[in-house]
């Protein structure tokens, strides 16, 4: 089996990644969040410290672009060929209403013909290997057959399909009937994407689909950093470990972030999804939320590893 962790925007940096691969590894290939090329043609200042082969130490990562221009995919290919990259990722899948609305993202797929010819492009100007990353439609799931008579017909390396459609964003339940079609029919390894939240889930979603040996996992790593390992392993989430992730993780953005705002934001994010892992943490979580000073959230998160267990 093959385990990656999915390009979550504003979450999953180079910072995320790196901590999380060296606490917990059990993580295959790690997914950049994505590159959004410009008219100028340079990557920002986020997007650059995010591909540094530097920053990724210990790990196969792989960039992500999104774009409807076949132009601003090849240029930022090149790009990222001269970082040493063999693979780029090709995101189909983000539902964000703005990304959406400039016909990006998982918007592109309501135009198939313009995909037709924007993938011909890439294509025939790419010399890296592409995998892509989609949702199953824009506004129905009916719309997939079509999309993926065009992805057949492309060297594409894989299809890392996330069986919702664009309208649905993380609402209801990921459509198995779809993605068990598309493992029938498409000419591609297909990897699973979509609330695989727990080892439960992945059990489920794997006696569902056992000739899929491809597994994505998003906001489920946010709730437990250890599932992966969980999974492969045996091994149940530790407060030990989750300190040391924890604490880490903490430091490593107070040397790369201006201002203890910054870090309160990112680490309160991080919280959102992680505090259910123990038990009673209600009333920690809210103190962790209200904390506008570095001190302050760290005598919360102090309080709760002291007081509370985990319950996952």
């Amino acid at each position: 089996m093959y385990f990656y962790m999915a390009p979550l925007e504003g979450i999953t940096g180079h910072v995320f990644r790196r901590t999380l691969c060296e606490c917990f590894g059990s993580v295959d290939r790690y997914f950049i969040p994505f590159i959004k090329p410009n008219q100028h043609g340079h990557l920002s200042s986020r997007e650059r410290q995010d591909v540094l082969p530097g920053n990724n130490p210990g790990m196969y990562a792989i960039p992500q672009i999104l774009t409807n221009s076949v132009e601003d995919f090849a240029r930022t290919a090149r790009k990222l060929r001269q970082y040493g990259y063999q693979e780029i990722n090709l995101n189909l899948g983000c539902p964000s209403g703005t990304v959406v609305s400039k016909k990006r993202g998982s918007g592109f797929l309501a135009f198939p013909e313009e995909l037709d010819r924007f993938l011909d492009g890439v294509f025939e100007q790419t010399d890296a290997e592409v995998s892509i990353k989609t949702r199953i439609g824009k506004d129905s799931p009916e719309e997939f057959g079509r999309l993926l008579e065009i992805y057949n017909q492309y060297p594409v390396k894989e299809l890392i399909i996330h069986p919702r459609v664009q309208k649905d964003m993380y609402r209801n339940h990921p459509n198995w009937e779809v993605f068990g079609e598309a493992c029938k029919n498409s000419r591609h390894p297909v990897c699973y994407n979509g609330d695989l939240f727990c080892a439960e889930a992945y059990q489920k979603a794997k006696e569902a689909f056992p000739e899929v040996d491809r597994w994505m996992f998003g906001r489920g790593l946010l709730m437990n950093p250890g599932l992966c390992r969980q999974i492969r392993q045996s091994v149940g989430l530790d407060k030990e470990t989750l300190r040391r992730f924890h604490d880490q993780l903490y430091r490593d953005y107070q040397e790369v972030m201006p201002g203890a705002r910054t870090i309160l934001f990112k680490m309160k994010e991080l919280w959102s999804f992680l505090a259910p892992a123990f038990t009673h943490y209600e009333k920690y979580a809210k103190r962790i939320k209200k904390a506008e000073k570095l001190p302050v959230y760290e005598a919360a998160v102090d309080a709760l590893f002291g007081e509370q267990q985990i319950c996952i």
